[in-house]
């Protein structure tokens, strides 16, 4: 408005001047014109005026978009959690890098050893025991000292087309460190909402403690009822398709799997020799969050697992049939630093086996109970009556510093609870603090038999195993944490030996001796993990 007035004022005054009678006035002809072309140059000059502003205001919103626009052509780098991310200016692409380290120490109490005629704890698979696979000295001396159970380094991501990927390598072990492996390497395609697709090395989902994350259990290990039910078709380094979906109160998954990537173990220096033919499997879940308020949730789910075609191991024989596959069911107790399975049925002939899980979980606020049970069945090639095992745990977990774990829709699984207050002593910061009690029972006797006889033909004495773990959980950032658990471990087994020979050469027991025991276990992780 103030550059209109001063554009329109010159010019009317002008006008007015040019037409007012001079003689009314007092002003002679020619003052007029010389006030009238004076009053044209200030109008010209006040253009000028509006002209140099006009451009001055354009070179600065020049200015400014160029800066806006040399800001966004720039890369960026950003740490979040502990985790560099390095992601271009479109965000189209990303690397986000990895690395985990968990540093386990354990002690084993148990009873002294004693003779073998007289010591009968043993170790080894009940179906197929010889001289070289069953352990008459080591099970009742398990290892006390330390393992890097996990040593992962790797990247993961996205590209442009909504794919995200992962590369991940693992130097930790069981027993003893692996020489390294690729652990996880994956695409997915998140194109179709709310479904993804993801094809590579990975754990299928399979269950609620199954896809909790490693870096977040309550314990230092999962339960024996999901590592049983995992190791079959799914678990770590699996190669698998999955095709899944999930929603503010609902997951659904369902893959195909294949072989698990091979390993060197230092400790047993043997490689995982090429099969005649990869196993073939499925696994599907079903879960989710029906009942939830602002503070709490229920959590209900199930899963199964199926074994379509076991791994041909051997080759064809001599008169060109290929003979069946098998498989087994073993595991440690709850912690890796000594890898001896005490509880093990060995290889057992089948056309097919499956799991079959149920999950629950209730929580409020920064109090979580979760359960979960799986059945394990075998359809044998043998003609042997078909098996079955079975395995369970329930747990709960407190924070006492009031932090919940989060519940991650992505996996329907539980996380690490929140720091609220990293640990810095200059803060008065102590981090936060949980503590967990867990009971898990896995069963892999199937027609057993009674003690002092030996196992009928369809009898598998693969062993009972009970434990009780107490836990505290120290989260001292986003980034690290101790852990310190507390276990005792009951093993009720009776030998397996189909024979009196097998018995005093193989397993040095009487028949159907009792070969468990009971002991307890102390261990400590220190983990550091971004």
């Amino acid at each position: 408005m103030a550059a209109l007035f001063c554009g329109a004022a010159p010019a009317a005054l002008a006008q007015a001047v040019s037409t007012a009678p001079t003689q009314s006035s007092g002003v002679s002809q020619e003052q007029a014109l010389a006030l009238t072309a004076r009053l044209d140059a200030l109008e010209r000059h006040n253009q000028e005026l509006e002209s140099q502003i006009a451009d001055l205001k354009a070179q600065v919103a020049g200015g400014e978009q160029a800066i806006r626009e040399e800001i966004h052509s720039q890369d960026k780098v950003t740490v979040a959690g502990g985790r560099p991310t390095f992601a271009s200016a479109d965000g189209k692409w990303s690397v986000t890098l990895h690395g985990v380290v968990q540093f386990d120490v354990a002690d084993y109490d148990q009873q002294g050893a004693g003779p073998t005629a007289a010591d009968l704890r043993r170790s080894g698979p009940a179906l197929g025991g010889s001289a070289s696979n069953v352990d008459v000295s080591h099970a009742r001396d398990l290892k006390s000292g330390d393992l890097f159970r996990r040593a992962r380094i790797g990247i993961d991501g996205t590209t442009p087309g909504d794919f995200d990927y992962r590369i991940l390598f693992d130097f930790g072990g069981a027993g003893a460190e692996n020489t390294g492996q690729l652990y996880e390497a994956w695409l997915q395609y998140n194109g179709v909402k709310p479904l993804h697709i993801k094809v590579g090395a990975f754990s299928p989902s399979l269950g609620l403690d199954d896809q909790g994350s490693t870096n977040g259990m309550a314990f230092i290990e999962r339960s024996m009822a999901s590592d049983l039910s995992r190791g079959l078709v799914g678990g770590d380094t699996r190669s698998a398709a999955q095709i899944y979906g999930y929603g503010d109160r609902w997951f659904a998954a369902a893959a195909v799997t294949g072989r698990t990537i091979g390993v060197l173990n230092t400790g047993a220096a043997t490689a995982v020799p090429q099969t005649y033919g990869d196993q073939l499997g499925y696994t599907a879940r079903l879960a989710g969050t029906p009942l939830r308020g602002e503070d709490w949730l229920i959590h209900l789910g199930v899963n199964a697992s199926y074994v379509d075609k076991p791994a041909n191991n051997a080759g064809p024989a001599a008169t060109g049939l290929v003979p069946a596959g098998s498989v087994s069911f073993s595991d440690t107790p709850e912690i890796r630093v000594d890898g001896t399975r005490l509880i093990n049925t060995g290889n057992i002939p089948i056309r097919h086996a499956d799991t079959r899980g149920a999950e629950f979980a209730a929580q409020k606020k920064n109090l979580l109970l979760q359960a979960e049970y799986q059945r394990l069945g075998v359809e044998r090639s043998d003609g042997q009556p078909d098996p079955h095992f079975n395995a369970f745990y329930v747990q709960g977990a407190w924070t006492i510093t009031g932090e919940p774990r989060k519940y991650n829709l992505t996996t329907a699984a539980f996380d690490a609870p929140a720091v609220t207050h990293p640990f810095d002593l200059k803060r008065s910061g102590w981090g936060a603090w949980e503590v967990g009690v867990r009971y898990s029972d896995a069963d892999l006797n199937y027609d057993e038999g009674a003690a002092g006889t030996l196992p009928s033909a369809s009898g598998i004495r693969g062993g009972e195993e009970k434990n009780l773990t107490l836990g505290v959980n120290w989260y001292l950032n986003s980034v690290a944490r101790i852990m310190v658990d507390y276990q005792r471990v009951q093993i009720e087994r009776l030998s397996p030996a189909n024979s009196t020979t097998a018995a005093s050469t193989i397993w040095l027991t009487p028949v159907g001796a009792d070969i468990g025991q009971s002991f307890n276990v102390w261990s400590l992780r220190t983990q550091f993990a971004f």
